[in-house]
């Protein structure tokens, strides 16, 4: 049961981060968010597959802040979102 519980709170996580992927692509906050949809867009990636792995950089970034108990890093945000489809270095 345990497994159910952790599989439906990963999907809420997901899901989560996603829309606020698309609430940042709407609004061009930051730039590199919509840059990188349509950076990504224009060489093949599709739309689900661009949102993942944007939504990755930012679980990562949200992760680290919370590690290191610190605010979060917009400048190192936007470089990692602008060096997709390479990952962060410990999510590859």
């Amino acid at each position: 049961m345990t497994d159910d519980i952790d599989d439906g709170e990963e999907a809420f996580a997901e899901a989560t981060l996603i829309q606020a992927i698309e609430n940042q692509i709407e609004a061009d906050s930051p730039p590199a968010a919509r840059a990188t949809f349509n950076k990504l867009t224009l060489v093949g990636y599709e739309r689900e597959e661009i949102l993942q792995l944007m939504a990755l950089v930012l679980a990562h970034e949200i992760d680290a802040m919370l590690k290191a108990d610190r605010a979060f890093d917009g400048e190192w945000y936007e470089r990692a979102l602008r060096a997709l489809p390479d990952l962060p270095e410990d999510q590859a």
